[in-house]
């Protein structure tokens, strides 16, 4: 479904979507929240003011864990020059100033082959499903966990990102079975320094290294009330 805005002009909704699955909205911040709260994957295309508002407030939740990491991919027809000058400003002005952290940059990918673009958003959820806070730690659900050699190799790549004692396979937690989330995946925990955003994307990268069959992606249920509840 579709998430729109009401305003005085270029308030017509996206001409894909079907009336009776468009949802309209008076407020943008209402909107934002609808739209970040529901969506797997994002893909930015080139607009005006609001499309710059969402991308940064999109890349702030993420950035400092109010929301999940998901795919981010800015998108544009070769040549068009939208989105390069604001990828230079984010690493000429925003990481040499200390303004963000260089990690920071692997929280979303850029391209002009809408087939690039898809693939990226597919091979987020090659292997990774979701994450969850279990008593401080962080619990990421995956179908398949990778060897206990790799998780060592992993143990050794983002040690800096593990506050105390080690990435490791767990089975679902109480809680977790408590709410029936993800039970059907599997589960690495690890205690996160809840900073290193950028860091943790490379993490799930390298998990889905470690990946199913091709083609099979397992992208997560929608939010329960309980879960967006929780989460927000």
């Amino acid at each position: 479904y579709g998430v729109n805005i009401r305003l005085p002009f270029e308030a017509a909704a996206n001409e894909y979507l079907l009336p009776q699955r468009t949802v309209n909205f008076k407020y943008f911040f209402t909107r934002k929240l609808g739209f970040v709260k529901e969506s797997h994957a994002f893909a930015l295309f080139p607009g005006g003011f609001g499309t710059l508002d969402e991308t940064f407030e999109l890349l702030t939740l993420i950035q400092t864990g109010k929301s999940d990491l998901h795919p981010i991919v800015m998108i544009e027809a070769e040549g068009s020059g939208y989105w390069q000058p604001i990828l230079d400003f984010a690493s000429e002005v925003l990481v040499d100033k200390g303004l963000i952290s260089p990690l920071d940059l692997n929280l979303f990918s850029f391209t002009t082959d809408p087939e690039a673009a898809a693939e990226e958003i597919c091979r987020f959820y090659a292997n990774y499903h979701s994450q969850r806070y279990v008593d401080g730690r962080l619990v990421l659900r995956m179908a398949a966990v990778p060897p206990s050699e790799l998780i060592e190799e992993l143990n050794d790549e983002f040690s800096d990102i593990v506050v105390t004692g080690r990435i490791e396979a767990i089975e679902p937690t109480p809680a977790e079975i408590r709410d029936g989330d993800a039970l059907d995946m599997q589960r690495l925990s690890l205690h996160f320094d809840r900073r290193q955003f950028g860091a943790l994307r490379l993490l799930i990268n390298r998990l889905n290294e470690h990946a199913p069959p091709v083609g099979e992606v397992h992208p997560p249920a929608p939010f329960t009330d309980e879960q967006a509840d929780r989460e927000w």
